[in-house]
């Protein structure tokens, strides 16, 4: 079985993230950048697949711009086979990435695809859903537990009451949880070695997709800063300045 992992350039997540000046998105100059962490807890649970012999070639690919194949260099460096590139100029939207992952997938023809449940940069958590509806296949949402057998796959879900257990039939798209595994680091040997590991390159030309935006971003803006607190003698004066100031009673 061959297993498909799409991963995103994202901000390092112990980076602060600021605002442009004049608020049309985020600042992305001189600023590091990594493989978004749900992305590597992916490409984490497919070498583990692969290790124990459920999957027999790992593959990762991701879209945007030349600096994205660092990233596919990292997931390679973790143990990962072979890498794909998309080269796009600009950010993509959740349904034009379904979109092409659907086009890379009847390429490779995987028998699971495991994604990150959601992007630390925009948080939409939606490609996952959207590439298993555009394929028709099964899937399982924010996965902390897998176990494939088979066919079939075992996933254990979190659900607000608490576990879901399911069994789906593959081919499927799975999204995985944090709790899902702790990734590896790549060793340098294995750095090494990456740099020699086959990478390929497509266009979206090549793979017929319109990724021309839906949405337009009109502002953004940082979070108002949080006012300071004051202390109050006793419960008296809190539950006065409740009532009366917060209005909250």
């Amino acid at each position: 079985m061959k297993v498909l992992v799409p991963v995103k350039r994202v901000i390092d997540y112990n980076v602060k993230v600021r605002v442009k000046a004049d608020n049309s998105g985020v600042e992305l100059a001189n600023v590091k950048m990594a493989m978004n962490p749900f992305d590597e807890i992916a490409v984490e649970q497919a070498l583990r697949l692969k290790e124990a012999s459920g999957a027999e070639e790992v593959v990762v690919v991701s879209i945007g711009p030349a600096q994205n194949q660092e990233t596919i260099r990292t997931a390679l460096a973790m143990g990962a086979d072979r890498g794909i590139h998309i080269e796009a100029s600009h950010d993509i939207e959740p349904l034009a990435v379904a979109k092409l992952l659907k086009a890379v997938v009847e390429r490779e023809t995987p028998g699971l695809v495991l994604v990150g449940k959601q992007a630390i940069d925009d948080d939409c958590n939606q490609t996952g859903q959207m590439l298993a509806a555009l394929l028709g296949w099964a899937q399982g949402t924010f996965v902390s537990a897998l176990e494939v057998a088979g066919d079939k796959a075992k996933i254990v879900r979190e659900v607000d009451g608490g576990l879901e257990h399911l069994e789906i039939q593959m081919p499927a798209i799975v999204s995985v949880d944090l709790r899902l595994n702790e990734p590896r680091y790549a060793s340098l040997p294995n750095i090494m070695k990456a740099k020699k590991k086959p990478l390929d390159s497509l266009t979206v030309d090549e793979l017929g997709v319109d990724i021309n935006p839906r949405l337009t971003i009109v502002k953004v803006e940082e979070p108002a800063a949080r006012e300071a607190g004051i202390k109050v003698a006793d419960v008296k004066e809190l539950v006065e300045k409740l009532k009366n100031e917060a209005k909250v009673i």
